[in-house]
């Protein structure tokens, strides 16, 4: 049904308290949260896609990849926190008014973006499910329509509520992974000069597709418009230094949220090279083959089961936020309201359809493809968002001293300008 437009997200808008005293401590813990419901996209089952294939093939040397496109993230992330506080609109809200006549297809782009995303949602949870209590896979993909009523259990709990569990799942998905770097006994000298970039990155054409994926998987476009509606759950004071404030605690929030899911995409993409590159493996890129051999790699049995039990929870986890990415979108771009549960049922039957396909004529081996090249359409709908994004927050006439910065604001640009440049040089490589 269409509603009036109003406020983004009205069930939770300002629905957490900021308390006035206390000190600075207790109010900074008032903005925590919706950072970690931004970081889940950050580290769904695309990542692990992408980072398997990465790590497999060129050992550590895309880890370079995935600190560059974290710390891109941190600053866009950075923006869309300021965007939201500084107008109290989302930023399909801000695009509608600002783009009128682009509302309708940047809306069709966002919602691609979000089936992508929640494509790769699906098969994740559908691996995990498989590779835990041997539910065959196409029976699984079927199973994952279930997760709607986590959503509706989610909503009627309230923002806090919905904000610790994904952060618990979070600090779980970290421990998994920590064990099993333990277990990899990674080569520390070789993992820290991966993150120094290299130059085989642009020039091969593979290293190039998968960074692609990396950037997709990492920079995602449903997160932008996620942040500038859910930072606005809290009740600050409406004046300039609370403004401020909140601001300041709301980029804190999510930049400690991204470190977090920037240590754990590291660590996916540390154990496929400690793991499968060091071995020879270096063709793996479906996730039930990494799992079926870490155990004999390893020599343990604990880490393929947490490896599995991890990937479980990020698929659960990315099912929140893809859901309420949906409804910012769909209520902001075209003022069109559908209830939470029925909006994650048309968006996972979309999703649904290409994944029993896939499944079904080419089983396993077809997921993986299907993964990265899931995370791929969303890095090439990245500059959809991202360039709105740039425009708004640099609106010194809207925004007046809540601004960003002159110096972030070029370099906000320059991520853009390269976000469209990879995009191009990777198109090129695939047509010619």
């Amino acid at each position: 049904m269409t509603h009036p437009d109003t406020v983004s997200l009205p069930e939770v808008h300002r629905s957490v308290a900021v308390p006035g005293g206390g000190g600075k401590l207790r109010r900074m813990m008032a903005y925590m949260g919706p950072g970690f419901l931004v970081a889940v996209g950050y580290m769904d089952p695309g990542n692990w896609a992408t980072s398997l294939a990465g790590g497999s093939a060129f050992g550590y040397t895309l880890l370079a990849v995935a600190l560059m496109s974290s710390l891109m993230a941190m600053l866009l992330q950075a923006f869309c926190a300021r965007l939201g506080v500084a107008t109290g609109r989302d930023l399909a809200q801000l695009c509608r008014e600002r783009f009128p006549r682009a509302a309708f297809p940047l809306w069709l782009l966002a919602e691609i973006a979000i089936c992508a995303t929640d494509l790769a949602e699906l098969i994740g949870t559908a691996i995990a499910l498989e590779l835990l209590f041997g539910i065959p896979l196409l029976y699984g993909v079927g199973l994952t329509v279930l997760d709607t009523f986590l959503i509706l259990w989610l909503q009627h709990k309230g923002m806090r509520w919905l904000e610790a569990l994904v952060a618990g799942f979070i600090f779980l998905i970290f421990g998994c992974f920590a064990v099993q770097i333990a277990l990899a006994h990674p080569v520390w000298g070789d993992v820290l000069m991966g993150y120094v970039p290299a130059a085989t990155i642009i020039t091969d054409r593979t290293q190039l597709y998968i960074a692609m994926g990396i950037i997709g998987a990492t920079v995602m476009p449903h997160n932008l418009y996620l942040h500038t509606a859910i930072v606005q759950s809290r009740a600050w004071r409406q004046d300039l230094a609370g403004k401020k404030e909140a601001i300041r605690y709301a980029i804190l929030d999510s930049t400690v949220a991204l470190c977090l899911a920037l240590m754990i995409n590291s660590a996916i993409l540390i154990t496929a090279a400690a793991i499968f590159h060091t071995s020879g493996n270096t063709e793996i890129a479906e996730i039930g083959d990494a799992y079926r051999l870490m155990a004999p790699l390893l020599g343990s049995d604990m880490a393929a089961k947490l490896f599995a039990v991890a990937l479980l929870l990020c698929g659960l986890n990315a099912t929140v936020t893809a859901t309420l990415a949906g409804q910012i979108v769909m209520e902001g771009f075209i003022r069109f309201r559908l209830s939470p549960v029925l909006r994650r049922l048309v968006t996972r039957i979309v999703a649904i359809v290409p994944a029993v396909l896939v499944t079904y004529y080419y089983g396993e081996s077809g997921t993986a493809q299907l993964l990265i090249l899931s995370q791929v359409l969303l890095s090439l709908q990245l500059p959809f968002a991202v360039i709105p994004l740039m425009i708004f927050v640099q609106d010194q006439q809207r925004l007046g001293p809540l601004a960003a910065p002159g110096w972030q604001v070029k370099v906000g640009w320059v991520i853009a300008a390269i976000i469209v440049a990879l995009n191009v040089k990777m198109l090129s490589d695939l047509v010619i």
